[in-house]
């Protein structure tokens, strides 16, 4: 029977292969058979994708804990705020692309299942992993206003790429069809939305810290 500590090392163990694969497939699909400096553009296109830096993220996240603790990738994927960060982005990822770009866009053949998998198994299998086995209760409100730079971050590059070498990653993201106000106006809408659900996470990691604590509270 599986033990109860065994359960996060088999659910992240399964999920870090998948996203991992999921990763490297999607790379080989979208680099193709280029040679010379076609390689190059294309793997700075690959990451240039919220959607695969998030998801590396998420599959470092899930391999941290496997590894020997004293590993820098197993301590940084141990902090609280880390995987709550973590999986702020990739939630924002599947809403968006389940809203903003799967309408508009349909992939076929592995392109289909890479996308399944990185954008919706992924995403709720994250979500699942800090519902059920990060501790709780130990977030600031002002967590989630930190948690902004990594998209304020992306923003900045996704305008400075695309202007110069004119390849945008998304459709609401190009200043060359929709001019640089109206994209400005998307990101900045978009951070609104990022801050509102990394309050949400903030308000539950309180909120079931809270339980723990009080169901944990000996009887008077």
């Amino acid at each position: 029977m599986l033990r109860e500590r065994d359960r996060p090392r088999l659910w992240r163990a399964a999920f870090a292969v998948i996203g991992w694969a999921a990763l490297v497939l999607q790379y080989i699909l979208m680099v193709g058979p280029v040679e010379g400096w076609a390689v190059l553009e294309r793997t700075v296109n690959y990451f240039s994708f919220f959607t695969i830096l998030t998801n590396i993220l998420v599959a470092l996240a899930l391999t941290g804990p496997l590894m020997s603790p004293d590993r820098r990738v197993a301590r940084w994927s141990a902090g609280e705020g880390v995987r709550a960060a973590v999986t702020l982005y990739v939630v924002v990822v599947g809403v968006v692309y389940h809203f903003m770009i799967a309408p508009y866009w349909k992939p076929e053949g592995l392109t289909f299942g890479v996308n399944l998998v990185l954008h919706y198994v992924m995403p709720v299998a994250f979500l699942l992993d800090w519902l059920w086995f990060t501790p709780k209760g130990r977030l600031r409100w002002i967590d989630p206003v930190k948690w902004l730079a990594f998209p304020l971050v992306y923003a900045v590059w996704t305008l400075a790429h695309g202007l110069i070498a004119h390849w945008w990653p998304y459709g609401f993201v190009n200043v060359d069809d929709l001019g640089l106000t109206r994209v400005l106006t998307i990101f900045g809408g978009l951070l609104v939305f990022f801050l509102l659900v990394g309050l949400t996470l903030a308000g539950l990691d309180r909120a079931f810290g809270r339980t723990a604590r009080d169901s944990s509270a000996p009887a008077l």
